[in-house]
Order: structure tokens, then C-alpha cells, then sequence
């Protein structure tokens, strides 16, 4: 069985791009403990501002351009809140509510 995509949205403000996508796997797997799969992106002019994901290896992480750091995942909700406001804050990105 594949991962079945869950959501995918794709936002653009002028030079802005916000990409979200977010998979359910089979099953867990010792990189995704949560059995969730996620890449979500924020850059401006083709440079990465803030990226969040879980590639195989990795486990969940998150980018600050260069710089990357392991994230806490807490659920669904608390990932695209965490990664909305860092659009917010790093893009001056205005979320629609």
C-alpha cells in the first residue's frame, strides 16, 4: 500500500511561494513514529526562507535557509501552526482565516 496524499495546498503572493503537502502512510516507520509524511515550504525569489519535513533519514526537521534544526512534532495542527507562523514572521506571508 502507498502513502496516500492527505492535502496539498500551493499559495502565491507576488515573489512568495508557500507550498504545503502532507501524506498518511501505511504505516509508521521508525523515521515517522506518527505515520505521517510532510513537506512544507516557504520561499521567496526560489530561495527557502523556512521548510518543514521528514525525509527518510532525517526524521522531522525544519530549514532556516541554510540552517536546519530538528522539530518536535505534535500533531497535525501544531505543524501548520508552527509553520504558518513562521511564513508570517520570516515572509511577512498574511494567512487568510
Amino acid at each position: 500500500m502507498k502513502a496516500m496524499q492527505m492535502f496539498r495546498r500551493k499559495f502565491l503572493r507576488g515573489n512568495v511561494v508557500v507550498e504545503m503537502v502532507l501524506w498518511r502512510l501505511p504505516k509508521a516507520t521508525p523515521d515517522r513514529p506518527h505515520g505521517i509524511k510532510y513537506r512544507f515550504y516557504c520561499g521567496r525569489d526560489n530561495t527557502c526562507l523556512v521548510r518543514y519535513d521528514n525525509e527518510a533519514g532525517k526524521g522531522d526537521h525544519r530549514h532556516y535557509g541554510e540552517r536546519e534544526e530538528p522539530y518536535a512534532f505534535n500533531g497535525v495542527e501544531q505543524l501548520i501552526e508552527d509553520f504558518r507562523n513562521d511564513c508570517a514572521r520570516l515572509a511577512g506571508w498574511e494567512w487568510d482565516t
